[in-house]
């Protein structure tokens, strides 16, 4: 069975190679792919997003996703099985929530079984200890009921996924995150944009922090010249910034969370 592994664990450290060892020493016949392990340490929704974003590409199997800036607290670890019988594992603080919601949450479990983790779990490695282990075992067919007692699906922890306002002909959107070219993911739809009546070919001023920038709306970056702003839709269905051959996020300064305005030119 395949592991889809994503992480913010980095691949300088050891973290994801020692993942990587203790699932082979439990299921040596799994294949693991690793979607990412750059997602930003702790940053739990832009991981959240990329794993939901991901999810249609990969072979049904086992999700072990690992963004968990609450390890060693209260924070309860998940196994998840959805509709179509892909199966999550990773902290219950809201990461795992988007992708698995997508064909519905038929059962949830509370890793509580110590014979499906190492025998010593730190307080600061659960990716190690209790979450790889816990994926390769369900890799190997082992039952999900069996790693610990059920939970209620509505008990679990939600992100609050911010929605963009659309009012006077205006649009106010989040910046979700920044990917690693520096293009600026938002929370706006192609659908938003033409509810504005922008289509590609329209200008249109973008508004962060309170400094001013003029973007076109393109189909692809070579629809611009090097160093124009472009909003184009993205791989995902995302509306995003970008800047031709170069990095928006350093030009506009941006960083997730913030909200820019866009207003159509006319």
């Amino acid at each position: 069975m395949f592991i889809a592994f994503l992480s913010d664990f980095g691949l300088t450290d050891d973290f994801v190679g020692t993942c990587h060892g203790v699932i082979k020493r439990i299921a040596p016949e799994a294949q693991i792919i690793d979607v990412t392990h750059g997602i930003p340490p702790q940053a739990v929704l832009q991981g959240a997003l990329v794993l939901a974003n991901t999810l249609e590409y990969m072979p049904i199997g086992v999700h072990l996703a690992v963004v968990d800036p609450g390890v060693g607290g209260p924070r309860r670890p998940l196994a998840l099985r959805d509709g179509e019988g892909r199966l999550f594992v990773g902290p219950d603080n809201g990461l795992l929530l988007p992708a698995a919601s997508r064909a519905g949450i038929v059962a949830a479990h509370e890793l509580a079984n110590p014979a499906y983790a190492l025998p010593t779990i730190s307080r600061t490695f659960h990716g190690r200890d209790l979450f790889s282990p816990a994926a390769a075992h369900l890799a190997r067919g082992v039952p999900l009921e069996e790693l610990g007692p059920p939970l209620d699906p509505e008990s679990l922890v939600t992100l609050d996924l911010p929605r963009p306002e659309i009012r006077d002909g205006v649009a106010l959107a989040s910046l979700l995150y920044v990917d690693s070219f520096g293009n600026v993911v938002l929370n706006l739809t192609r659908d938003d944009l033409e509810g504005l009546g922008l289509v590609p070919g329209s200008r249109v001023e973008v508004e962060l922090a309170g400094e001013r920038y003029y973007a076109v709306v393109a189909r692809t970056f070579a629809d611009a010249r090097p160093g124009d702003v472009i909003l184009y839709e993205d791989s995902y269905r995302n509306m995003s910034i970008a800047v031709s051959r170069g990095n928006a996020a350093r030009l506009l300064h941006a960083s997730p969370g913030q909200r820019l305005r866009i207003v159509p030119v006319r």
